[in-house]
């Protein structure tokens, strides 16, 4: 017994005591049952489902919010769509569709894997990850993330969407743009679409969560559905929607940046955001700074509710397929 207390003693002495740690965060580690691979191919899939699914309305409002060089009069949609019809065929609708194609699945898979990490990094296990602030800001990291990936692809797009001929594909266009352009074209409006997404992903994440929220709290007895499409498609329709509406005026000032020199359009001897916005108001009006939000808004609406439906569904699959007990 003596020989047992004495070893006992050595194990209390103070210098030999265990030293707590935090834990150390690892984005690999598993979050609502998934890895983070997983959230990146949940991404991606709803990212390509969403953009190819509405194409066409996109390809209609670049074509409205693109500026000529002769005073513009106001276009509706029907003008737009009726327009690119008689002109170029409905094909033209689709002219544009595999950059987006190439640019969607990557920037999606960077968009939701970093929201994801980023949510679970700032919410930790406290109530905080109800945190509207939360949400806001980690949208905020995930685009900033996202748009490095996808600015160079949707600037060939919306070339491709103007180009009427001008361009025979999508590497032909990167071809063209790098030898004529150099690579800082592809980068043109990365701070414009950084600063209109910013609050465009802040809004609609935020006003996502807390829709979803609200929904499920409306009818109590149905919170087994909170995971359900519906539930999900009309906070997501709800989110993009507002967030489309709020960040117009910038999403005008992009596409003037990304189709400069294309089919008549302006060209602009800077990037500069108050440059940009300073020619539309003097050629087009206040009105030009809100040039295509109805065909943004029935983009982004049915686009953000397709998204995210199909984001959390191959999140549930996973789920299953990981025996996540959370999906039980």
């Amino acid at each position: 017994m003596a020989t047992e207390a004495t070893a006992a003693s050595k194990f209390q002495d103070p210098d030999l005591r265990p030293v707590s740690q935090t834990p150390e965060f690892k984005p690999e580690t598993a979050h609502d049952g998934l890895r983070f691979w997983q959230f990146m191919i949940a991404g991606s899939i709803a990212g390509s489902v969403e953009h190819m699914a509405m194409f066409p309305v996109d390809t209609i409002k670049t074509h409205m919010q693109a500026l000529r060089p002769c005073p513009l009069k106001p276009v509706g949609i029907r003008q737009a769509f009726r327009s690119i019809i008689q002109k170029e065929g409905p094909s033209a609708l689709y002219r544009g569709i595999w950059a987006m194609g190439l640019g969607a699945g990557p920037a999606h898979a960077v968009y939701f894997s970093f929201y994801e990490v980023s949510k679970k990094f700032l919410s930790g296990d406290s109530s905080s990850s109800n945190s509207a602030a939360a949400h806001a800001v980690s949208g905020v990291f995930a685009t900033v993330s996202s748009d490095a990936v996808f600015t160079p692809m949707d600037m060939v797009k919306q070339r491709l969407q103007m180009g009427e001929g001008t361009y025979r594909g999508v590497w032909d266009c990167v071809r063209r743009v790098m030898r004529e352009e150099g690579f800082g074209a592809f980068y043109a409006s990365y701070r414009t679409t950084v600063l209109m997404n910013a609050p465009f992903t802040a809004v609609h994440f935020a006003t996502y969560e807390a829709a979803k929220k609200a929904l499920v709290e409306v009818s109590p007895e149905r919170v087994g559905d909170e995971e359900g499409w519906l539930v999900h498609a009309t906070a997501g329709a709800a989110a993009g929607g507002l967030a489309a509406a709020v960040t117009t005026p910038l999403d005008v000032v992009k596409t003037q940046l990304q189709c400069q020199g294309v089919c008549g359009c302006d060209r602009f001897t800077s990037s500069s955001i108050s440059d940009v916005l300073k020619t539309i108001v003097k050629k087009d009006g206040y009105r030009g700074l809100l040039r295509g939000w109805l065909p943004r808004m029935l983009f982004h609406a049915p686009a953000a509710a397709i998204c995210w439906s199909t984001y959390e569904g191959v999140k549930s699959f996973f789920q299953d397929f990981n025996g996540d007990p959370n999906t039980a």
